[in-house]
């Protein structure tokens, strides 16, 4: 069944009026036009509703049909406007809107609107041009005996008609629906330079000299605007279900992927039962293999529009069409295209530049990418599996899999970071990581649908080609789901050694999301494993993955101990990389733990061992490891240094979130070395590389650091808003730690500007978390903040006693220097009670 309607133009004419002469097949033809002041010619359609959501486009038809008067400029005026689009996207609506508005407008179309429904995609209703230019004539008032027969001299006939009627002051919008090619719809098109035209497709018609215009489908806030309005339409302004359930109403436009049709559709079938919730409707569509049949009525249905176009492909884009539903992602390649139906990449091209061409496909953002309407990928997807058989359907799918799977080998490749083997299927690293970008979500729903569809070696190759893409670009949830299912085939399967590399990919991933407590679990798994089967090369990667999931939850003993052992196990094997790794590991846990000469020296070591590899990435990791603790010994030049050498590896390696990582800390060391300018800088771009990521946790670092850079230049305004957007993101990631620090350090501040309550609420609440975590140190030094706090205000006892306690806290850990600079504190603190006393 068509979406377009059956039945060509009509009119209101009346007789009397202005004749003139033309000669056709050799005869003098008398032509009467009406009278001036009878009603102009009509035959428009009435809109579905008043509201299309497609404002922006009336307003650009608008444009084209003004008057050669009231263009702007030297603006050469549009006489003809195509508009193309999908099946039930909307155009007749469109046009129609345009067409109501323009008539409206005085001096415009005084002699009307003619309009003619070509049927273009019906094969039981279309027309072809011959009977469409007797239905125009007819409604122009030309007497059915002077109609010729002959497309040439009715194409004759009908173009003088039109400049008769423009030339007495009456011109004409000429509206063409539903033309299904060029040559349907040229010989309806004026030629007098004067009268306009407005074509409607489902395919681009490019060959009318037109101004193409393409539709688009509606915005999630326009489909639900279309849904109320059209129930309301048919039941009146007191049907607000849609408006009741707003998020049914977002659900069904959703599902009707913001298709008009569809919509209509959607509204018609709550329309039909007056008692139906929405929720219920909702929940239909969401069954894909039914969907299609919930939007049907008797008289239109969406899968009915789909056909019509459908019928006309020939067969090679017929079968393409059919088989583009088999690839699992949003969207395809053209080369992708072409490893699907088994031909070359220009023959490829090719067919898919007819499919859009007539609306059935969408070319994607970038050329060379293709993407279906969610409805039209399961129509597509019927049709696929009605012709499984003729079209290989099995085969065309292998076929896909194996080259997302070999191609994203290919890819991993070029994201080692040792010198070695890398692909020819890609020129360098920038191109590798180029497609995985643009293929990302292609190759983790292949991934997904293989291990569902029993392809299992697919899923677990690509899990393992994406597994440095997945770090690289922070896609930890996709490694997490991934490592996941792998985990779960490698059981089935039966295969221990897969089985400990799913679970160190899984609790990889966990620990960059901060799920230590999981992370640790997967490790231990993994290692009761490799130790159950004497594999000493696997014991040593899940000792330095438990680690460091050990030193995240802060457990650095045990970490320790994890490290030494996985360092010790490397050395006797004799892998110096994984040896590198291993000291950069124990490196790490040392600085934590205060031991910045122990781990400055592991770090140099890694570092020799990576430039001796010429690892260069790892040798960045080495570097950046090293600068902490060139800092923690207050040798910033030193750690400056390190931290520029960093900067440059990871921009090399396109690492941005490394990179981000490692300005963060140069901005730390500038601060030290007093380039407070170069430390804003430093600290605003780290914060903007890890909001690209959606990176929390090193946006509330950034943040922190930033703060304490805004106030050594004295802008303390400025400082308070970051420090307390940083512990309010560190409490909201569950890290008491750098939360207490952060609120430690905005209480200081705000100090420094006079608000003091609330400098000691926040000193108050970071030594209260301090003492939860049993932090001494911390603890020690958010009271002696706090006692100059309360001295402020002159709550002197309070002061007095905090100043006190964190005094003795310093001496009991041995810090002598901090020690007697709070007990100098406590003093000034006892001055200013007794002076306050005495006055």
């Amino acid at each position: 069944m068509s979406e377009a309607r059956e039945g060509g133009a009509t009119s209101n004419t009346i007789s009397g009026g202005t004749f003139f002469h033309t000669v056709i097949q050799g005869r003098d033809i008398t032509v009467q036009l009406p009278v001036a002041n009878a009603p102009a010619l009509s035959g428009l359609p009435p809109l579905a509703s008043a509201f299309t959501g497609r404002d922006d486009h009336v307003d650009r038809l608008l444009v084209d049909l003004a008057p050669r008067a009231e263009t702007a400029g030297n603006r050469r005026a549009v006489l003809v406007s195509a508009v193309s689009g999908l099946a039930g996207v909307g155009k007749t609506e469109l046009v129609i809107q345009a067409a109501g508005r323009a008539i409206e407008r005085p001096g415009w179309f005084p002699g009307g609107v003619l309009f003619t429904d070509l049927a273009g995609y019906d094969p039981e209703l279309r027309l072809t041009p011959e009977r469409a230019l007797e239905g125009l004539l007819r409604a122009l008032a030309v007497p059915g005996e002077h109609i010729p027969n002959g497309l040439e001299d009715r194409q004759r006939l009908y173009r003088s008609v039109l400049a008769a009627y423009a030339g007495n002051g009456r011109r004409i919008l000429v509206i063409i629906d539903n033309a299904s090619t060029t040559a349907q719809a040229a010989p309806l098109l004026p030629t007098d330079g004067t009268t306009a035209a407005l074509v409607t497709s489902r395919h681009t018609l490019d060959g009318l000299d037109a101004r193409l215009h393409d539709l688009d489908i509606l915005t999630e806030d326009s489909s639900v605007a279309v849904l109320d309005q059209a129930l309301r339409h048919a039941r009146g302004d007191h049907d607000s279900r849609f408006a009741d359930d707003p998020h049914s109403a977002a659900l069904i436009a959703r599902l009707c992927a913001g298709l008009p049709l569809a919509l209509r559709i959607a509204a018609a079938v709550l329309a039909a039962a007056p008692s139906r919730p929405a929720a219920t409707l909702a929940t239909a569509l969401q069954v894909e293999h039914t969907r299609l049949d919930s939007l049907s009525r008797p008289d239109r249905a969406v899968r009915a529009a789909f056909d019509l176009s459908y019928q006309l492909l020939p067969p090679g884009q017929a079968r393409l069409f059919r088989l583009m539903p088999l690839n699992p992602g949003p969207d395809l390649s053209t080369d992708t295209a072409a490893h699907l139906a088994d031909c070359g990449t220009d023959q490829a091209e090719t067919l898919l530049q007819h499919l859009a061409e007539a609306h059935l496909i969408e070319p994607g953002r970038v050329w060379g990418r293709w993407r279906m309407h969610d409805l039209v990928r399961l129509h597509a997807d019927e049709l696929g599996g009605t012709h499984a058989a003729p079209d290989h359907r099995d085969t065309a799918r292998t076929r896909l899999f194996t080259h997302y799977q070999d191609t994203g080998t290919a890819a991993g490749t070029h994201l080692e970071t040792l010198p070695g083997s890398r692909s020819p299927r890609f020129q360098d690293r920038s191109d590798a990581l180029r497609w995985l970008d643009a293929e990302h979500a292609n190759l983790t729903a292949t991934a997904t649908a293989a291990a569902a569809l029993g392809h299992h070696s697919v899923t677990i190759s690509l899990t393992s080609s994406l597994a440095q893409y997945f770090a690289l670009r922070r896609y930890f949830d996709d490694w997490i789901a991934l490592s996941t299912t792998c985990l779960d085939l490698h059981r089935m399967l039966g295969d221990h050694q897969g089985e400990a590399n799913a679970l160190n990919a899984l609790g990889t991933a966990l620990r960059e999301v901060r799920r230590f407590e999981e992370a640790m679990d997967a490790h231990t798994q993994s290692l009761a494993i490799d130790r159950s089967h004497h594999d000493r090369r696997g014991e040593a990667i899940s000792l330095a993955n438990l680690g460091l999931a050990l030193t995240e939850a802060r457990r650095f003993e045990e970490a320790i101990d994890a490290h030494t052992q996985s360092l010790a196990i490397d050395r006797t094997l004799g892998t110096r990389r994984s040896e590198g790794k291993a000291l950069t590991n124990l490196g790490n846990v040392h600085w934590y733990m205060g031991r910045f000469q122990e781990a400055a020296d592991a770090h140099a070591q890694a570092a020799t061992i990576f430039r001796e590899l010429r690892d260069r990435y790892l040798e960045g990791t080495a570097l950046i490891n090293s600068g902490l603790a060139l800092w923690r010994m207050q040798r910033f030049e030193a750690a400056a240094g390190a931290y520029t050498q960093a900067v440059t590896i990871y921009r090399d390696f396109g690492d941005r979130h490394a990179e981000g990582t490692a300005v963060g800390n140069l901005g730390i060391v500038l601060r030290e070395l007093g380039r407070f300018e170069e430390a804003i800088e430093a600290h605003t771009l780290s914060l903007s590389i890890c909001g690209e990521f959606g990176d929390r946790h090193g946006e509330a670092m950034a943040l922190a650091n930033l703060g304490l850079a805004l106030r050594e230049v004295r802008r303390l305004e400025e400082a308070v808003a970051p420090l307390f957007q940083a512990a309010t993101i560190f409490a909201e990631l569950g890290d008491p730690h750098l939360e207490s620090q952060a609120l430690n350090d905005l209480g200081i501040i705000l100090q420094e500007i006079g608000q003091f309550e609330e400098s000691i609420k926040a000193h108050n609440q970071a030594a209260t978390q301090y003492l939860a975590l049993d932090d001494r140190h911390g603890q020690a030094m958010a009271l002696a903040n706090l006692g100059l706090a309360l001295r402020k205000v002159q709550r002197f006892q309070e002061a007095t006693e905090a100043q006190d306690t964190a005094a003795a806290i310093f001496g009991e850990l041995g810090d002598q220097d901090l020690e007697a600079k709070v007990r100098r504190a406590l003093a000034t603190t006892l001055d200013h009670e007794f002076l306050t006393r005495e006055n």
